[in-house]
């Protein structure tokens, strides 16, 4: 049993992720921006905790996770706007970091994408290059904090239902099989119980190698 607070707790894979880690018996305080999805969050067996990371600091953040053994970073800006984009996906993320340094919150995992990188690889005028460069910079910090981190590296989102099975080998391609925002929640929840996962970067899409098999 575990203390897990998830920061974007009303995102899809959020939503997901909070009744498998209330179903094994552990306590998951959900962060969310809106209020007016607080039941939505509850019914998941989540307790909702109302925060704008986007203008929070790092401060806090750090005492909406004070006394969490782990945190999961599943919020994002949802693309359009390059500068909500950078608050989010970069800036709160990193914040969130500092804070669970700060209050010994040390194991942290972060959902980013297949590809994710420095070397990325997007133009700079393609519409993806503000959320690629957001991934970039709070993965970079994520790595070099004092953390136990693990980066999730899912391939193309879908709505798939979940098999439980994924691809520990793939790597980001126009045409990967996807990734089911089900199958993400499986695997976030499988991180969380592994320590072998600590330090690591799991890249993967649906793949046909089950996910305990492909985290060890």
């Amino acid at each position: 049993m575990a203390d897990i607070t998830i920061i974007g707790g009303h995102g899809k894979i959020a939503l997901l992720l909070a009744p498998i880690l209330v179903a094994r018996g552990d306590t998951v305080t959900s962060i969310i921006r809106n209020a007016d999805h607080a039941d939505e969050v509850a019914a998941t067996g989540a307790r909702p905790l109302v925060l704008d990371i986007e203008q929070a600091g790092a401060d806090e953040i750090g005492e909406a996770i004070r006394g969490a053994d782990a945190v999961v970073f599943s919020a994002g800006a949802g693309g359009g706007n390059p500068a909500r984009t950078y608050a989010v996906d970069r800036d709160a993320a990193i914040a969130s970091m500092r804070a669970a340094e700060s209050v010994g919150v040390r194991r942290y995992v972060l959902v980013s994408y297949l590809g994710a990188g420095p070397d990325h690889g997007v133009p700079e005028g393609n519409s993806f290059f503000p959320y690629a460069e957001a991934k970039a910079a709070a993965d970079s910090a994520l790595r070099s904090s004092d953390l136990d981190w693990t980066i999730l590296m899912p391939g193309r989102l879908t709505f798939d239902e979940p098999t439980g099975a994924v691809d520990p080998g793939a790597q980001r391609s126009t045409d990967n099989p996807g990734t089911s925002r089900a199958n993400v929640a499986l695997v976030a929840a499988a991180a969380l119980a592994s320590p072998s996962t600590i330090g690591r970067e799991v890249p993967f899409t649906d793949g046909a190698v089950p996910i305990e098999q492909a985290l060890a």
